[in-house]
């Protein structure tokens, strides 16, 4: 099997870009193999398939969401520890992190946006794990292997907000970026906060901190794009568990490489794990 991406490496700009504005976007990283490998597999998914035949194209404001998504075939496979997701790590985090869990995700026409947030749970939690585990990585490896247009369930992220300290407690909901941005002020560490709208195409990746605010606009009734799918690969700084840590699957523990060993070797996320 070819490497699903184009290429294995981040760059210097790559990595200045993470750092200053909380993302780095990879347009149409995906080779071509990879990108309709992917594609095929994630249509040849039972519950994709059965959502298909019950949706006959109905519009549908929930989609289908899958967490966590354990039965991957080998191109999603590859996605744990891709060359350029490893590197990317490597060079964010140093050499011990850990996958947390994955998320695959179609949304349809007539489809709900999602409200601007942050996913860094343990802002969110004051058990003394929490507020250890504060200012620890916990990065998202975001794939849109359709793509999306602009204001078409599209992703829309506020550059340098993950140097917002959020306020620890209940995580605060907001209905667009632009009120987050009212609640918070518009200005931070120095810098104008803006919030910026992508359109990527087929194949694209996002690599998120998490800490960075983002949101998605709603899917229209009138969208030329039958349905976007979304794919979320979610990794964590090596030490207690994060929110959705999920248990690791028999299976994939068979004949396991050591250094994917290491990124399954941690617990998972129970109700008391945090008490």
């Amino acid at each position: 099997m070819r490497p699903i991406f184009r290429i294995n490496t981040p760059s210097a700009e790559d990595l200045s870009s993470f750092h200053r504005d909380g993302f780095v976007v990879y347009p149409a990283v995906f080779s071509d193999e990879g990108l309709y490998g992917f594609v095929d597999e994630i249509h040849s998914r039972r519950q994709v398939i059965d959502f298909f035949k019950k949706n006959k194209g109905e519009p549908d404001e929930h989609g289908m969401n899958v967490r966590p998504w354990n039965n991957k075939g080998p191109w999603s496979d590859q996605l744990f520890d891709a060359p350029l997701v490893t590197a990317l790590l490597k060079a964010i985090i140093g050499e011990k992190f850990q996958f947390c869990h994955s998320t695959m995700h179609i949304k349809t026409r007539g489809g709900k946006g999602v409200q601007a947030h942050m996913d860094h749970h343990h802002w969110f939690h004051d058990n003394p794990v929490n507020i250890a585990e504060r200012h620890k990585w916990y990065i998202q490896m975001l794939y849109y292997p359709n793509g999306f247009k602009r204001d078409d369930a599209n992703l829309s992220v506020i550059p340098g907000s993950h140097q917002i300290i959020p306020i620890p407690g209940k995580p605060p909901h907001y209905n667009t970026l632009e009120e987050m941005m009212d609640r918070v002020g518009n200005e931070h560490g120095g810098r104008e906060l803006k919030v910026k709208h992508f359109e990527l195409p087929p194949g694209s990746m996002v690599c998120l901190n998490a800490r960075t605010y983002h949101a998605v606009t709603p899917k229209p009734l009138d969208s030329p794009q039958d349905y976007r799918i979304f794919c979320n690969y979610i990794f964590k700084e090596a030490g207690p568990p994060h929110r959705h840590t999920q248990a690791i699957p028999s299976e994939w523990l068979e004949d396991v490489s050591p250094k994917r060993q290491n990124l399954f070797d941690r617990e998972p996320y129970t109700d008391v794990c945090w008490e």
